[in-house]
């Protein structure tokens, strides 16, 4: 049986990390570098990798992953079989979101990276980058969207999320779990993502401006006015509990929501943001009555990212709440055995 054609995108991280002049690392391997460190992956699917960028997670922007998501359409009509998209761990969970908005779902889109770097005991870099090609070639992931894979683990981008700081099982989709295992070199699906559609969104080159406000034990939220004069087009609250912010906020917020649209989140990891259960002044009931709207189950890391996205590409009012509660809805289908 021929071979299954993957590329591999190389964007940097840790797994591309050595150390530097000055003791800490620093990105320096090449997508090609990380390919070649690993002869077995030519036994299990024609390679090829490309580098567009060295970059640290934390210093990926929208305009970095448009770019990604062009060569991916790209190379998907002229025949890839499947992605796999290197990076730092710090902003994994953004990236897989983000193409994931962008992409047809047709294509397999392997988001992987290393929490260790390469030259450090126990270096988990090399079976990450293993496991994500198992899942491209796999004909199961076709049709999941973009998926993220590290510690033999295989999670749904809407969900997944980086839980440690440090530890090789840093990451997670609580309450739901890994749709999938990688065992024994094979992709084991457990579940299916249940994916609405959503509107139309294009790739940025520079994106909209957005903030990203976290509510806190007796802030005065003075920084909520600040957000106009600053040019920002947009807002994201991080509120606590099921969509809370102090009091202190809510004029401000009510007045800001006439301004731009402003999302309620939760920093909660888990669980959406309510809409109807409190009713006291900055509830959810409260904020919502006075302009905002609910991200649903996004946490407001992606929330941000959607609001840019949105922004971008026109999309306002009742079709921007539209976007959000598409893209926060639906969950996990049980795969039958």
């Amino acid at each position: 049986m021929e071979r299954r054609r993957i590329l591999v995108v190389a964007l940097g991280g840790t797994i591309a990390m050595t150390r530097s002049a000055t003791g800490g690392i620093a990105p320096t391997l090449t997508g090609q570098d990380l390919v070649a460190a690993l002869p077995g992956l030519a036994d299990r699917a024609a390679i090829e990798a490309v580098s567009p960028f060295q970059l640290p997670g934390a210093s990926l922007t929208l305009g970095h992953l448009g770019e990604v998501a062009r060569l991916i359409a790209a190379r998907a009509w002229q025949g890839v079989d499947g992605v796999v998209v290197v990076q730092g761990t710090d902003t994994i969970e953004e990236t897989a979101f983000v193409l994931d908005c962008l992409l047809a779902p047709g294509l397999p889109v392997v988001v992987t990276g290393a929490m260790r770097g390469p030259e450090t005991p126990g270096a988990d870099g090399p079976a990450n980058l293993t496991a994500a090609v198992a899942v491209a070639a796999a004909p199961a992931a076709h049709g999941l969207g973009a998926l993220v894979v590290l510690n033999d683990e295989v999670h749904a981008a809407r969900f997944v999320r980086k839980g440690h700081t440090g530890l090789p099982s840093a990451f997670t989709s609580a309450p739901h779990g890994p749709v999938g295992h990688v065992i024994e070199g094979r992709y084991l699906p457990a579940m299916r993502p249940l994916r609405v559609p959503l509107a139309p969104l294009a790739p940025v080159v520079e994106a909209p401006p957005v903030a990203l406000l976290l509510a806190g034990l007796g802030d005065d939220g003075r920084l909520i006015t600040a957000l106009p004069a600053l040019g920002f087009r947009g807002a994201v609250v991080a509120a606590t509990g099921a969509g809370h912010v102090p009091k202190a906020w809510v004029e401000p917020l009510a007045e800001l929501a006439l301004a731009m649209p402003v999302v309620l989140s939760t920093r909660v990891a888990g669980g959406p943001v309510f809409a109807e259960t409190y009713g006291f002044p900055g509830s959810e009931r409260d904020l919502l009555a006075r302009g905002l709207f609910g991200g649903g189950m996004l946490g407001p890391v992606k929330a941000r990212l959607l609001l840019q996205l949105a922004l971008a590409s026109g999309c306002t009012g009742e079709a921007l709440s539209r976007l959000f509660t598409d893209a926060s809805g639906g969950g996990v289908g049980a795969v039958s055995p």
